[in-house]
């Protein structure tokens, strides 16, 4: 009934704010003002209503208290291009040139469609002798000017993730000009951040047919031929670029990328080496070394890369935190505090300030100081959460519809369906619960390719989810039960011949994406046949263990102490789900039997996976491979029992979890 009330709720201020909007754009600014004034008391923090007033006090000369307005916005969202742009027009008014160009600065770079803040930008770098400055502005404000107005709208609203919007918009123009690059790229870049990468790379691909000049939609191919993991073909795409346009930054930056993904290590630091021997003062092309050299274990001469990144940009948040998650670096007292200054500092951008949190929560852990370690990494996922739209009850939900949908009804129906295939070893559950661990043990063994995180179950849930508006009903995994047995084989044909990029020459490979729990109704009806591994530790320790660390995508949950362990809830009541109507499929192993009984746990796991035992499995911290993970150190040593427990250091402060997990803890299956 609430969420009922919730929903009525939304759609009346969604309409009310509608009017308001048509009201300011007939020019009457006081009703539109006082309109958006009432609205704001019933939804205070709608960035949407306060963009409204901020623009129409503006409009009525009233500058500073627009500023206030934005001000309270940009505490809500600290990325919204559009914010800064009316703060700079503003402060045009109000201050000093300097300030209102590092507003405009900060709204290009949010969101590089607005066309009035490059505009803007070329008189004040011209204010400033600024030429490398304006040359820039001119280029980006001279091809915005080329775009239909559609697309215009179309690029600017891609940039505040109102995709339902641009899509409709960007649909309705290539009706009427199907062949237009622009466009097609546009939507290709809508595909990509919702998943849908077959129709990005087919769209994208007759973008480089029509207009082989176009760089812009080249470099797009290359990145998504780079997500659907054609790593041969986007190395081809981007040496062709780098011989097309020599000594090109981005161009360079991702040829490298493509070896890195081919496991050609040597040759991305050859050229990260050239690209930082033309330009020492950038610090991203530091960090790519960095990891590069951390993920082929030469982590002494990855410290060293990650120290350069922040030299070149003092205040870059990614370097520090890249030498903490090394999880065996330690901070001096100097890199602690500069750490802490940048973070106070108001010129410091979000990401890197989370960045630096989740780096000096690690500071003091390692140093004991377990409270302002703690208040670190709280402070860290604070910020981190700002700029996310997470909803615990949103994912609650679709782990219920697993479970409502993939029942013993569906899997009785589909009995016999999918390839024959054993060759994937599906190793599920949360991060940091040891899978890793477990990865570069199944590594070891002759008979298995260890690879990495692979996206492609994920992939083909969002595909098979379909576009849709963030209000509407869910295909997936309603979906699987309309599916016929060829369409299953045919999934799994696509999965072995997109991965076959990683493997080398090994008859098992090990898919180690651990939200692939959510997809076992899928996966096991793609891979009957194939071994399913759930890794799993104690829920205090796994719980707070994500709540520490600080991920790129894809585990929003861990930015509260309540949303990750709701999130572990609901994956145990999923699990025992699986366990219910597919008894004896998935195989569990205790992170904490693994570190007290090493041999048996192998044995066991080998068992299992129907594999000899081979003492290499033993040693497996002796294998040469490349680790991508938090854990890639960690897997390099020898099994250490003085993890297990480490939670407890900060138990004062873990209230929250314990209340929220309930009886899991005292029931958890720790060894004898």
């Amino acid at each position: 009934m609430n969420d009922v009330t919730n929903q009525e709720k939304n759609t009346d201020i969604s309409s009310a704010l509608a009017k308001a909007q048509q009201l300011l754009q007939t020019g009457k600014l006081q009703e539109s003002l006082l309109a958006g004034q009432e609205l704001i008391k019933q939804s205070p923090t709608n960035i949407d209503i306060l963009y409204l007033i901020a623009v129409c006090q503006r409009y009525l000369k009233q500058p500073l208290q627009s500023l206030d307005t934005l001000s309270k916005l940009l505490s809500i969202n600290p990325s919204y291009g559009r914010a800064y742009q009316e703060q700079g027009h503003n402060l045009k008014i109000t201050a000093s040139p300097q300030e209102a160009l590092v507003a405009f600065e900060q709204a290009v770079k949010h969101n590089p469609a607005l066309h009035a803040s490059w505009r803007e930008l070329i008189q004040l770098y011209r204010l400033d002798k600024n030429q490398r400055g304006l040359n820039l502005a001119e280029s980006e404000y001279q091809r915005l000017s080329k775009l239909p107005k559609e697309l215009l709208t179309v690029s600017s609203l891609i940039q505040e993730e109102k995709l339902y919007q641009a899509e409709k918009i960007c649909r309705l123009f290539l009706k009427k000009n199907k062949t237009n690059v622009e466009g097609m790229r546009l939507l290709a870049d809508l595909g990509m951040r919702q998943y849908v990468y077959d129709d990005a790379e087919f769209l994208l691909e007759n973008c480089v047919k029509f207009e082989p000049d176009n760089w812009l939609a080249k470099h797009d191919y290359v990145t998504i031929l780079h997500k659907r993991q054609k790593f041969e073909q986007a190395l081809q795409q981007a040496t062709e670029l780098c011989e097309k346009y020599p000594g090109n930054l981005a161009f360079e930056t991702s040829l490298a990328g493509q070896y890195v993904s081919l496991g050609r290590h040597e040759s991305a630091l050859d050229i990260y080496a050239k690209v930082i021997e033309k330009n020492p003062q950038l610090e991203m092309p530091h960090l790519m070394v960095g990891h590069a050299l951390k993920t082929i274990g030469r982590v002494e001469e990855g410290i060293h890369a990650y120290k350069n990144a922040y030299k070149a940009r003092p205040d870059f948040g990614d370097a520090y935190w890249s030498l903490a998650n090394l999880k065996t670096y330690h901070f001096t007292d100097e890199e602690i505090d500069k750490m802490k200054t940048f973070i106070e500092q108001a010129s410091t951008a979000l990401a890197d300030k989370f960045h630096m949190c989740f780096a000096l929560g690690k500071a003091y852990e390692d140093r004991k100081d377990y409270q302002q370690s703690f208040q670190f990494y709280e402070q860290g996922n604070q910020l981190k959460k700002s700029q996310l739209r997470y909803s615990a009850d949103v994912v609650d939900d679709a782990l219920k519809k697993q479970s409502q949908i993939c029942n013993q009804a569906f899997f009785d129906k589909t009995q016999g369906y999918g390839s024959s295939r054993k060759d994937p070893i599906f190793i599920v559950g949360l991060p940091r619960v040891g899978s890793t661990l477990l990865e570069q043990i199944l590594a070891s063994h002759s008979q298995v390719d260890g690879t990495m995180e692979l996206p492609n179950i994920i992939a083909l849930a969002h595909k098979l989810n379909g576009r849709r508006m963030h209000n509407e009903e869910s295909l997936y995994p309603q979906i699987l039960t309309e599916l016929s047995n060829e369409q299953f084989i045919q999934f799994a044909d696509d999965f072995i011949r997109e991965t076959q990029c990683f493997r080398q020459d090994a008859p098992y490979f090990i898919d180690k994406m651990p939200n692939n729990f959510r997809h076992i109704g899928l996966i096991h009806t793609m891979f009957p046949n194939a071994k399913i591994i759930d890794a799993r530790r104690h829920p205090m320790a796994c719980c707070f263990s994500g709540f520490k660390q600080l991920f790129a995508d894809g585990q929003e949950f861990t930015c509260g102490l309540e949303e990750v362990a709701r999130y572990y809830k609901g994956y145990v009541a999923l699990m025992d789900h699986w366990d219910k109507v597919l008894p004896g499929r998935v195989l569990r192993v205790h992170y904490e039997h693994v570190v007290d009984d090493l041999e048996t746990q192998v044995r066991r796991i080998l068992d299992y996976c129907e594999l000899p035992f081979e003492e290499a499995c033993l040693s497996f911290h002796e294998t040469e491979r490349s680790v991508r993970t938090p854990s890639s150190e960690q897997v390099r040593q020898p099994i250490y029992k003085g993890g297990l427990e480490q939670w407890k250091n900060f138990e004062p402060y873990l209230d929250t979890l314990k209340e929220h997990l309930g009886d899991m803890i005292d029931s958890y299956p720790l060894p004898k």
